[in-house]
């Protein structure tokens, strides 16, 4: 079940829910488990996202990052407002070949033009695998 902030734009929980959260988020597993702009969660199997050798890939760190850093971006920008993102790097620094992943995704700076967050990503013993950087560009529909 999935923790969401009690002022979260209606129509943008709608399209969480009906999109669990977007085709590439289901495809690979992932799991929300709180969602908000200052701070969110989300795990991820390492089953079915591994590269050719057996470790989780790393591109699929990336994803994980990339989808706390949209949705908490998102909920910053609010009603009316969507958020794009313009910039996004990865520091890898273990690797895992089994088991969960847990991204919990930090706000480091959310203004009104531009929301910043990292994205610490651990392995089940609470281990850092990979550091995510993600700035989203925050806009008017």
């Amino acid at each position: 079940m999935t923790l969401f902030p009690a002022d979260l734009d209606p129509e943008l929980y709608d399209r969480l829910i009906a999109s669990g959260g977007g085709a590439l988020t289901r495809k690979m597993g992932i799991e929300f488990v709180e969602l908000g702009a200052e701070r969110s969660v989300a795990r991820m199997p390492v089953e079915g996202n591994t590269q050719v050798i057996g470790l989780l890939h790393g591109g699929a760190h990336v994803v994980l990052g990339e989808s706390l850093g949209s949705i908490s971006s998102a909920i910053h920008a609010g009603p009316g407002r969507y958020a794009v993102g313009i910039e996004i790097n990865a520091t890898h620094s273990r690797s895992t070949t089994s088991g969960w992943v847990e991204g919990t995704c930090t706000a480091l700076s959310l203004g009104r033009t531009l929301a910043t967050h990292e994205i610490v990503i651990r392995d089940e013993e609470g281990r850092r695998l990979s550091t995510v950087r993600m700035t989203n560009m925050l806009r008017d529909r």
